[in-house]
């Protein structure tokens, strides 16, 4: 392996990957896979049932046969509300055959997030296991048109239609009987951002059939196996069985999302490429972590030390990337780029993708210039379903506005500083969040960190940080002196923050993402519990 590409390199090996035909829909996508790899693995649903790519291609058109007996047709949007479970990528799969677009909900929400999301998108039918049948049944005013009828369960056996009874009397063999396009919206996909109610991302067809074109730069070959370990209702359970279908690789899939004993199922199942999430460290020193077949694992935001460690321990290329919902694969490291491991930068622009630093006033910005990154391409997100004014916002001339913030160093690697509206004002500065959160992360003795701003009426906000500290370490092993001496080290003055407050543990997203709202819900005074670096007391 070379341990250096030029970006001219990399230019010319996407232009390439450009110019290759591409699926010529999903139902494609589906039907290609079943004829080229048939009877192989291609979704194991661990403690459940293996869909070969034949019996996927089946389930999938009886799914689709059962939605459209029911009423379902192009341009129709269904609820799926469920578990990893074999219907959730089928019912997916057969509403792009059907042209229509999949609602996902989150497992989580509670029946007023969940009547938000039903009220917003206004699915005409629901998919819903039973274990949640309480939450919708908790909705105050039901949605019209969602009659009962319209409802299908999974799990136990309920007042609705059940499922897989449905689909055992549906035909296995599917004629279309009406055409779709490369412009269907697909998914509509809620994300909470910083602020606000969630958003529905439209997701057209095609984001889908460029999508492994998008990633395969950044691949020395394809992927063989792979394992999802979220809930599939996040993006990046599409994204996999995506690259499962474009590739022949394997996907297996987790019940739900857990730690215990995942290093063993990634040897036994010769797992050769995932989202590597820092959780993972924990077992690090396993010597079951000697044993896998890892050889490409794709990062997201670890510090330079655990970067190298994660290669070392795992024997395994470990790269940074950056996407979004709204525009799916979008930077990449390359695989060659050795030199680049620990630099925390996520790369140049994949295939089919065109990234620019911007200012406010969209005047392209030079390396070491910090500004909003812009993204644009084939297959990124139609808009914002329902949102006029949010699509007037983040759109300008077939560019998408992220809402973070990067900058390009002299060969043109971007690095994410941080998000606009994850930035702390004190004394007209710009602090990133995550910049003051990387330095203390890298901390001895201090496992995680998260900055949020507090009110103040001199400088108009403050840094404070939470730090979770490693097992078994308490405060008087880690001071808040000696995180300060090693903050002023490495961040200037400004940015260094004033109050230190320590957290057994962070709310957590499934993703292993903080949630900070959570984190200083229903505290008055950010303040309290905190050590106060300026007039050095513990509040």
């Amino acid at each position: 392996m070379t341990q250096f590409l030029s970006r001219e390199d990399w230019d010319v090996r996407c232009r390439g990957v450009e110019a290759r035909p591409i699926p010529a829909s999903m139902t494609a996508m589906v039907d290609d896979a079943a004829a080229r790899w048939g009877d192989k693995p291609a979704l194991i649903f661990i403690d459940n049932e293996t869909l070969s790519f034949e019996t996927l291609r089946r389930r999938v058109n009886q799914v689709a046969n059962m939605l459209r007996a029911r009423g379902v047709k192009r341009g129709d949007r269904v609820a799926v509300m469920a578990p990893n479970l074999p219907a959730v990528p089928a019912t997916w799969l057969a509403l792009a055959k059907l042209g229509a677009a999949i609602v996902w909900i989150n497992m989580r929400y509670t029946s007023s997030e969940l009547a938000y999301v039903l009220d917003d998108a206004q699915p005409g039918h629901l998919l819903i296991h039973s274990d949640f049948l309480s939450v919708y049944d908790g909705i105050t005013d039901t949605p019209e048109q969602l009659t009962a009828e319209r409802i299908i369960t999974l799990g136990a056996p309920s007042q609705y239609d059940d499922f897989d009874n449905q689909i055992a009397r549906a035909s296995q063999d599917f004629v279309p009987q009406w055409t779709t396009s490369p412009d269907d919206i697909v998914n509509i996909n809620y994300t909470s951002g910083t602020t606000g109610f969630p958003k529905g991302c439209m997701l057209p067809q095609l984001y889908w059939q460029v999508f492994w074109a998008c990633k395969s730069p950044g691949f020395p070959a394809p992927p063989e196996r792979t394992i999802y370990n979220q809930n599939l209702f996040y993006i990046d359970g599409p994204m996999f069985l995506s690259m499962t279908l474009h590739t022949g690789a394997a996907m297996a899939i987790m019940p739900r999302p857990s730690l215990t004993g995942i290093l063993e199922r990634l040897r036994d199942l010769e797992t050769d490429y995932l989202y590597f999430f820092e959780a993972l460290m924990r077992n690090a020193d396993d010597p079951v972590a000697r044993q896998l077949s890892l050889k490409l694992v794709h990062i997201f935001g670890l510090t330079p030390a655990l970067h190298a460690r994660v290669e070392a321990m795992f024997g395994c290329v470990a790269r940074e990337a950056f996407g979004m919902t709204e525009t799916g694969a979008a930077l990449m490291m390359p695989y060659e780029a050795a030199d680049m491991v620990g630099s925390g930068s996520v790369g140049w622009p994949v295939a089919f993708r065109e990234a620019s630093v911007r200012d406010p006033d969209f005047n392209k910005l030079g390396p070491g210039e910090a500004g909003e990154l812009w993204i644009r391409g084939k297959g990124i997100m139609a808009g914002y379903w329902n949102r006029d004014e949010a699509n007037a916002e983040s759109f300008r001339d077939g560019w998408f506005r992220t809402g973070d913030l990067f900058a390009a160093d002299e060969h043109g690697y971007l690095t994410l500083v941080g998000r606009l509206k994850e930035m702390i004002r004190r004394n007209s500065e710009n602090i990133a969040v995550r910049e003051v959160e990387t330095v203390l992360r890298a901390c001895d003795g201090i496992a995680e960190a998260a900055v949020v701003p507090v009110p103040d009426e001199k400088v108009e906000e403050e840094v404070k940080a939470y730090v979770v500290l490693e097992d078994g370490l308490t405060r008087d092993d880690v001071t808040p002196e000696q995180i300060l001496v090693h903050a002023r080290a490495h961040l200037a003055s400004f940015k260094v923050p004033r109050y230190i407050t320590y957290a057994a543990s962070f709310p957590k997203t499934e993703s292993d993402r903080v949630e900070k709202k959570k984190l200083t819900a229903g505290i008055d005074d950010l303040r309290t519990d905190s050590f106060d670096r300026v007039d050095g007391i513990w509040r």
